[in-house]
């Protein structure tokens, strides 16, 4: 019997009939559902059972949720592998009882820090312990000695400042400083700029407390002693002398395989330096004794201009001979993406050129730093040279180089790049010419990317835009002939990060038989099992397998003809399917959400260590430390959703999970060196969740206060009554979804546009008479500019727009309100309603649009208001002019008054008021720091003679995030960071200025202290 004629009783006398193709067809899809089913629950009761062992020994919080999983499947590679188990240990016992019992169970375990591996060095199957949690101590710093004694997850730039009193320093600085952990830099052998003067991690550390994966606990130092603790590594070691001579450190920054060289003799058996750069794949590290350098006392940068980087790079080996601090190369197409996503002044004046090698010197004194530059500047053949002492323009060229892992993710024509061949080396002699190879090969497969790098050590970083969307094919041919002309040249697949996934397979194209044999022995000896990040350097996965990007792919929109998906024309069919979705939505430079989530490669400059000097982006993670709340982990569960083998789509409860503590701050959107907008990726979550559906209460009360502020100005004052009535007004909190503890903010008894269009006159304000058609006039005298009065500034802070037309007044402008109410939708985007925004932004179009395109300026007060038209105005009507005419008209006051082209005429006798004697705590807005910035707000009362302590970190309110039910905990832990703390340590009479009122709204609710916008404080000393 075939299997498609099985027979089936049929009728009342039991008769059989044959079965269509579509009954078996439909039985066997059935039953390979049950059986995925099955494997499903078979696999969760594997995943349980482990984690039920682990929870017996450790005290720390075991984990297999999915999202938790999902958050931890990749690091800052291509690569995705998703863990059973995530495991946060509180202690070294806790390290120790995990391996014992994960051995036991034959349970691989991976050990990951700041999670910023870009070689796929810290995800693997089996167990993720997390050390970064809780183990982040520097338990000691020996001045005398030069030592620190540290835990694993302790982040490098923890231990510089914990060193800095001391004027030491950790040599080695990678550019993920601020949030790669010290054990990940021991476990891939990180370097950095400063490794031309320091040396490698690995020449950094004086001993190591480890695990090997036979259980054995030791301390590796220096010496033949310490080989006792494996037995048979002294004996392999002297077997393969020649062999170890001849091919293993061989220069600098060979740092792919294990770095046996340092077993050697003459390198005075190094257990403790050998172990570093293994990648997690022999021990697990529990602590570390590292040495310290003195901190530089004049650092000063000399940049030289050269016509492209291979021709840069041929001077390397000559400026060498002056024992420079570092040699970085930066190419001009990095520097032009600073300056279109930063703006011009985010880069010094340059020397002419298309390439730049940026070297800082040392010296016991500016003065000798100057000469040793000087020096420099002779020996090169430069085109053009600049000396930048410390201070702003060294720390701009120096920031441009922190953050090119996340610019250099595209390319100049803005296709997304990958890393992979991320930091291959060579002797520095051959990298001019290794260079010009690679452009050679780059070119032959019609990829691109922005090289850059440690010149000094021949290490150059590059991200290439190879085509990831479907396949990992292009890839593993790139790599193999990559790896090919590397080891041409004597090079290293890599400079500092480790093989991890992505070149651990082409090991053997660097080496021969016999060292790959040998590092296999290596491994034996201490990890037989192979429990310890298995499929790494010693019998590797291959290069295209576990690749993150092909596994997910987008799909056509379902929006009817002419609507788009989220940030482009792409949607998710299963998405589609579940929600409905047929609206209108964000549209920006992407072509669909898969793309759009996958913009994060995870450089995680989110998670950085931000205790010193503060910072706007994830203050939720902030304030809760936890990988749920940082923009790396969102873009983690948002990719899972769209792969939908883990994470069942948009609307799944761990999507939800993830972005609930989001504060849509959008400062991910400019922090974030791979652009990375948060803030519209959830907005358009919840569009896509919600749209034709119920929606969660607060969606209304708070999403539609525009519409509440209207009603409640017929009768402000009993309302504002009523609603101090404590059971009222918890009554009316609870049940629009809001926490009972907040108060609910006053109406304006007298809104501004009323007051407006009553024709007041107070103190030389004009009323009606101002009031002007769209089109300038002609013969007029005094520039005309449009005061836009946003819903929170009309209906709750009318105080801001009346000072406002008080300035403009005195500035010489005739200020211009538009009759109707032009409201920007801000509350409907934060909510997710975006078919309701984009109607309230077409009509607010209709308002401003031909006031725009006649030239007139547009004086936005609110800041997040303001960032509407200046950002999501845009993306929501991609195609529309009017929208490039408002987006490029809107200004905040600050800038009006400095831009050339807008600031108030010397004819017009207009003063900036003098504010010598204000001494303030200012609160710039997280969407002016995102989208506007505040350099110019900055200017103004540097000019005014203001004295100021400028915060750097969001107020915790953002909106309606801190009003939301469940949101009230951690928007005051937000406050904490920077906000409250400022306010209590504020002197008598120091003012406290905001211009965002939810940042006013925080601190009168939390502290009690009144703030004031800066247009109020001008008004106050005209």
């Amino acid at each position: 019997m075939s299997a498609q004629s099985t027979t089936t009783p049929s009728g009342p006398q039991g008769s059989t009939e044959p079965a269509t193709t579509e009954d078996a067809r439909a039985a066997a899809l059935a039953a390979q559902r049950e059986a995925e089913r099955e494997a499903e629950l078979a696999a969760a009761e594997a995943r349980e059972a482990v984690a039920t062992a682990l929870r017996t020994v450790m005290s720390g919080v075991v984990d297999t949720t999915t999202r938790r999983r999902a958050e931890y499947s990749t690091d800052a590679s291509n690569y995705r592998v998703v863990p059973d188990v995530v495991a946060y240990p509180r202690s070294t016992d806790d390290v120790v009882a995990a391996l014992e019992v994960l051995r036991e169970l034959g349970v691989p375990v991976t050990s990951r820090g700041g999670g910023t591996s870009v070689a796929g060095n810290a995800v693997g199957p089996g167990v993720v312990l997390d050390f970064s949690q809780h183990l982040h101590t520097v338990h000691d710093v020996d001045p005398e000695a030069r030592t620190a004694v540290v835990d694993p997850g302790v982040v490098m730039s923890s231990l510089q400042r914990v060193a800095a009193p001391h004027g030491l320093r950790f040599g080695p600085d990678p550019s993920t400083q601020n949030r790669a952990t010290l054990g990940g830099m021991i476990g891939n052998n990180a370097c950095g700029p400063h490794a031309v003067a320091y040396g490698r991690t690995a020449d950094n550390v004086v001993g190591l407390d480890v695990v090997d994966g036979r259980g054995r606990r030791f301390t590796a130092g220096r010496g033949d002693a310490t080989f006792a603790a494996v037995p048979g590594l002294a004996e392999l070691v002297r077997e393969n002398l020649a062999l170890i001579r001849t091919e293993f450190g061989r220069f600098g920054r060979q740092v792919s395989g294990y770095s046996l060289e340092h077993l050697l003799p003459e390198n005075g058996s190094d257990l403790a330096k050998f172990l570093v750069g293994t990648e997690g794949t022999l021990v697990t590290l529990l602590g570390a004794t590292l040495e310290l350098v003195p901190v530089p006392s004049a650092p000063t940068l000399v940049v030289l201009g050269y016509p492209d980087m291979p021709t840069a790079a041929d001077d390397v080996p000559v400026l060498l001979r002056h024992d420079p601090l570092a040699i970085e190369g930066l190419d001009a197409r990095l520097v032009d993406v600073v300056k279109r996503a930063k703006g011009d002044d985010a880069v010094p004046d340059l020397p002419e050129g298309a390439g730049w090698l940026m070297i800082e010197v040392g010296g016991t004194s500016p003065g000798e730093a100057r000469e040793i530059a000087e020096l420099i500047v002779g020996a090169s053949s430069s085109t053009g040279a600049a000396i930048y002492p410390a201070g702003p323009d060294a720390t701009k060229m120096w920031q441009i180089r922190a953050d090119g892992a996340g610019l250099a993710g595209r390319t100049p024509a803005g296709e997304q790049a990958w890393p992979g061949w991320e930091d291959s080396a060579v002797p520095p002699e051959k990298l001019g010419d290794y260079l010009r190879d690679l452009d050679d090969l780059m070119a032959r497969y019609g990829v691109d990317g922005l090289p850059y790098g440690h010149f000094g050590d021949g290490c150059m970083h590059l991200r290439i835009d190879l085509p990831l969307e479907a396949s990992g094919s292009v890839l593993r041919t790139f790599m193999v002939e990559a790896a090919e002309l590397v080891a041409k040249y004597g090079g290293s697949l890599s400079g500092e990060h480790g093989d991890g996934r992505a070149r651990s397979e082409l090991l053997p194209v660097m080496y021969s038989p016999e060292a790959i044999a040998l590092m296999e022995q290596v491994k034996a000896l201490f990890d037989p099992d192979d429990v310890l990040n298995p499929g790494v350097v010693v019998r590797p996965a291959a290069v295209d397998v576990d690749l993150r990007r092909p596994a997910a792919q987008p799909v056509p929109s379902t929006g009817p003809v002419g609507e788009r998906g989220l940030l482009g024309s792409g949607t998710l069919r299963g998405v589609a399917k579940k929600t409905g979705y047929a609206g209108f939505s964000f549209a920006h430079d992407h072509h669909d959400l898969t793309t759009a989530v996958h913009r994060c490669v995870g450089v995680g400059k989110c998670r950085a260590d931000t205790s010193a000097a503060g910072g706007f982006m994830c203050p939720s993670y902030l304030a809760t430390k936890d990988e749920k709340d940082v923009t790396r982990g969102r873009a983690r569960v948002l990719q899972e959703a769209v792969n939908g083998s883990l994470v069942g789509g948009l609307t799944a409860p761990e999507v939800h999970e993830s972005l609930d503590l989001c504060l849509s701050c959008k400062a991910c959107s400019s922090d974030c060196p791979a652009g990375v907008d948060m803030a519209q990726y959830k907005s358009e979550v919840l569009h896509r969740t919600y749209r034709g559906r119920l929606r969660p209460m607060d969606h209304y009360a708070l999403g539609w206060l525009p519409r509440w502020a209207r009603l409640a100005a017929v009768a402000p004052r009993t309302i504002n009554k009523v609603l101090k009535i404590d059971w009222i007004r918890k009554v009316v909190l609870r049940a629009g979804g809001m926490d009972t503890r907040r108060a609910v903010p006053e109406f304006a008894e007298l809104p501004f546009r009323r007051w407006w269009s009553l024709g007041y006159a107070t103190q030389g304000v004009p009323g009606l008479a101002h009031r002007q058609d769209p089109g300038r006039p002609a013969g007029t005298t005094r520039p005309k500019v449009v005061l836009w009065t946003d819903s929170f500034s009309d209906a709750m802070s009318p105080s801001v727009p009346q000072a406002a037309v008080r300035v403009l007044e005195a500035a010489g402008y005739d200020v211009v309100v538009p009759d109707q109410q032009a409201c920007c939708g801000l509350t409907w985007i934060s909510t997710g309603q975006l078919d309701g925004a984009r109607r309230r932004l077409d009509g607010l179009l209709k308002v401003l649009g031909p006031y725009a395109v006649n030239g007139y300026p547009i004086l936005g007060l609110e800041p997040s208001c303001t960032a509407v038209l200046r950002s999501d105005l845009l993306d929501l009507f991609p195609e529309d002019p009017r929208a490039q005419a408002v987006a490029g008209a809107t200004k905040t006051l600050a800038e009006l008054l400095t831009d050339p082209a807008t600031a108030p005429s010397e004819d017009a006798g207009w003063e900036l008021p003098d504010l010598s004697d204000l001494t303030a705590v200012v609160q710039p807005h997280c969407h002016q720091h995102s989208v506007m910035g505040f350099a110019a707000d900055r200017a103004l009362l540097a000019r005014a003679g203001a004295t100021v302590t400028e915060l750097a970190g969001c107020c915790g309110l953002a909106g309606n995030f801190g009003m939301q039910k469940g949101h009230y905990d951690v928007s005051v832990a937000v406050a904490e960071n920077a906000l409250l703390p400022a306010l209590r340590a504020r002197d008598e009479g120091e003012e406290f200025i905001a211009d965002g009122f939810s940042c006013r709204t925080q601190a009168v609710q939390l502290e009690g202290v009144e703030g004031k916008a800066l247009v109020e404080v001008l008004a106050e000393r005209l």
